[in-house]
This record gives structure tokens, sequence and C-alpha cells, in this order.
């Protein structure tokens, strides 16, 4: 039994750190950059160019395939969005629209990979915190809600022209009296910021809550483990399992015997034991990861 093991609320702290330039030590610090959050977010971007340059090459004016169906609907439904709210030229923020929402959506699909998937791989190259959901990072979403409110003024300008725009801004809701302009043009202010804010926050709560969720399910797994379950699992820990870390429950908490060198404690580690199990309950998950249902 393992003595001195993080429990399961250091192992949690643990995952939820990023691989950081340095220290973050106030709330907000421009100057640290999250390199996790950067790596992810250009490699789910890079591919969603990918699927739909795939599905392109493979469209056809004969009997559809998986994958052509699959891209059809997701143009028509963002298509059908941005015709009710932009009325006339969508030639270009139909597929800006587009993009960004396949973008965001296989950004969430990381959080369906085991947990410990890609920080056991990162563990082998010394990596020892790596936090791999760009959307559990408020830095990300606050970024790419930033980036829409530019658009926002954009295309505001461009639709309306600068001084249609200006003089939007300072005559709705409320009308065109003078007395009214200083309300107007808070209210507009206001509506501005709590789009930025929101869209950031939502996004934010919502995969910070997914992940603590996966997180908890990834724990159960070990935790089985005291009450006599799954324990066949550990004669079965070396065939072909060796990248994914195993869990050694005990009274104590969890120890995770696995490359990553950064959860572990001086001394603490034990020989293995038959109660050593692998996360299968979020090993069970890796097959309901979008990216591998399309198929020709």
């Amino acid at each position: 039994m393992a003595t001195n093991a993080p429990s399961a609320t250091e192992y949690i702290q643990h995952h939820m750190q990023h691989l950081q330039s340095l220290k973050q030590n106030v709330i907000i610090d421009f100057s640290v950059v999250n390199y996790d959050t950067i790596f992810f977010s250009i490699l789910a971007l890079l591919v969603v160019f990918f699927l739909l340059r795939l599905g392109a090459k493979k469209a056809t004016s004969d009997v559809p395939g998986k994958m052509q169906c699959a891209v059809e609907m997701l143009v028509e439904m963002v298509d059908n969005q941005a015709k009710n709210i932009v009325h006339g030229d969508r030639t270009f923020i139909a597929p800006l629209a587009l993009t960004v929402f396949c973008w965001v959506a296989v950004m969430n699909c990381i959080d369906l990979i085991p947990v410990d998937f890609f920080p056991a791989i990162a563990g082998l190259f010394g990596i020892h915190y790596l936090r791999p959901l760009p959307t559990a990072d408020l830095n990300g979403t606050l970024g790419i809600s930033f980036g829409v409110l530019l658009l926002l003024f954009y295309y505001g300008i461009k639709v309306k022209s600068f001084s249609g725009f200006v003089v939007e801004l300072f005559t709705a809701p409320f009308g065109k009296f003078p007395l009214l302009w200083p309300f107007n043009f808070a209210m507009n202010i206001i509506e501005y910021l709590a789009k930025f804010v929101s869209l950031g926050m939502r996004l934010f709560g919502n995969m910070y809550a997914g992940e603590l969720v996966f997180f908890l399910v990834a724990l159960l797994g070990g935790f089985a483990l005291d009450f006599g379950q799954c324990r066949t699992w550990s004669s079965r820990r070396r065939s072909g399992l060796v990248a994914f870390p195993c869990a050694d429950c005990s009274v104590a908490g969890l120890y995770f015997h696995d490359a990553d060198a950064g959860l572990h404690r001086p001394g603490s580690q034990q020989p293995l034991t038959n109660r050593q199990f692998f996360s299968f309950f979020n090993f069970c998950l890796l097959p309901f990861f979008p990216l591998g249902v399309f198929k020709k």
C-alpha cells in the first residue's frame, strides 16, 4: 500500500496546472504564456482544416458518403444561422462562422480523450504539467470572444459605414433626442462588453466543469479497487497499455506510477501491487471521440 500518496484533490490540482512560461502569482498577469493552450488550439484548428478539406475533396454529385453528409449538414446549419442574423452578403461571414464553430467543437472534443493520455506522453519528454483542453482556459475563451468582438465592430462599420455605426451608438435604443445620447452610448457599450464577457465566460465555465467531471470519472477507476473491482486488469497492465498511467488506490489517496515525475513525491514510490489499475472508465470514453466517426 502506498504511503504519502497524493490525494484525489492533489491529483486534480496537478492536472489543472498549465505548461506556462513562468509561474503566475497574481490573477491577471499578461507576461504569462500558457504554451499548452496555444499548442492544442492550433492543433485543433489544423484538424478542422484537414477535415473540411477532406470533405471538400471527396464531394460528389452522386450518392454522398458519410463525410460529405456531415460537412453538408454543418454548412447548412451555420448558413441558416448566418442568414437569420446577416441580411446581405454572407460570402465571408458564413465560412468564418463555420470555421469558428468547428474549431470550438474540436477543442471541446479534446475533453473526451482520457485525461492522462496527453500528460503521460508529455511526461516521457520531461514535461510535468500539461492541460490539453484549450476551452477550459479562460485566456483561450476570452481570446476567441475578443476576436468575435472585433469582427462585430468591423462588420458593423462595413455594413453601416463608419458614420452610420457611430450614429447608431448614440441614437439606439432610446432615440435621437440629444439628452438621451449619453444613455444610448452607455447602453451600447455595456451591450458589447456583456457579449464579450458572456461568450468567453459561458464557454469557459461549461468546459471547466466538464473537465472536473472527467477528472472524477478517471478517479473512479482507482477507487473501484478498494471494493475489489476490476482486479484482473492489473495482470493485463503491461499488455499494450504501458503508455497510460496506473492508479494505486489506497486509504491515503491515489499514487500514479507513471512517467509524470512531477506528481511523484520523494520516497513515495512503492512496489507495484495487484491493486494497480489503468483508468478503465476514462479509457472507455476514447472510442466515442468524434473525430473517428467519419468513415467513407
